[in-house]
């Protein structure tokens, strides 16, 4: 499935492969894309059996950033509005391209290779797992340009990157590489094949109770705002939610039997 002719979705297993499309311009941000990845990740979130979700781009790189030949144009966040618009629940068209994904139910895994810079690399962070390249390069790439980072960038490294190391990083817009990435908490991991670690890792999580992940997942988005007694709480919550529950009882049940869990979709 297409969207906008720059976003990919296949289904495969219960893994979903989301592909920027645009290999002659290194998958650059340009209005087509925005709309596609955001399109993508809305199919994605009501799309039925999914049960974890493959970022990568197409060709020599992830994500160039924003198209410079789109610069000029003031409605990259979208409808014509302010990019202080909120049209996408919290969000503006152009943080919702990162944003979308860490909205996801189901986990997502980034693959990254390639240039990695400045929406892009906004993209990757929506990820809840970030597989990149050792040598891809990477940067906060905005100040080079007169801008700071707008697309949910500060929410998504926050509790990843360290406060000093992120404002030496957007100041001066150095690149690094994926080895450093990692180091520094852009990404979760370096391989020299990202995409196949990332398929691996997904077709493992496909496997398990999607009602367990995804409430694991919602636990881990919404605890970081959280007091310790409201936390205990939504651990209570969520777990009286699961416990007895259809597939719970299956997961012991295969586990025990040493057998592959036939688990249903929500």
């Amino acid at each position: 499935m297409k969207f906008h002719d720059r976003v990919s979705v296949t289904i495969e297993d219960h893994v979903a492969h989301v592909l920027l499309d645009r290999a002659d311009k290194m998958n650059a941000l340009d209005d087509a894309m925005f709309e596609g990845i955001v399109a993508a990740g809305s199919h994605l979130h009501t799309a039925k059996g999914v049960r974890s979700v493959v970022l990568s781009g197409a060709g020599r790189s992830f994500c160039a950033g924003l198209d410079l030949s789109s610069m000029g144009n003031t409605d990259r966040w979208g409808s014509g509005g302010s990019l202080t618009d909120r049209t996408h629940g919290n969000a503006n068209r152009a943080q919702q391209a990162a944003m979308v994904w860490r909205k996801l139910p189901m986990p997502v895994i980034a693959a990254v290779h390639g240039v990695c810079f400045g929406g892009g690399l906004q993209v990757m962070s929506g990820a809840d797992i970030r597989i990149v390249a050792p040598d891809a390069r990477l940067a906060v790439m905005e100040v080079k340009w007169g801008l700071v980072p707008d697309m949910g960038g500060y929410a998504l490294w926050r509790g990843n990157v360290r406060d000093d190391v992120l404002r030496e990083l957007t100041y001066t817009h150095r690149e690094f590489n994926g080895t450093e990435a990692a180091a520094l908490g852009f990404a979760t991991h370096a391989d020299a094949d990202p995409l196949g670690r990332a398929m691996a890792l997904a077709k493992e999580i496909a496997s398990k109770s999607p009602h367990a992940v995804r409430g694991a997942k919602l636990l881990t988005n919404r605890t970081v705002y959280m007091d310790e007694d409201a936390i205990l709480m939504a651990e209570s919550v969520a777990q009286h939610e699961l416990m007895y529950s259809r597939n719970q009882i299956e997961a012991v049940k295969a586990g025990m039997e040493k057998r592959v869990a036939d688990f249903v979709d929500p």
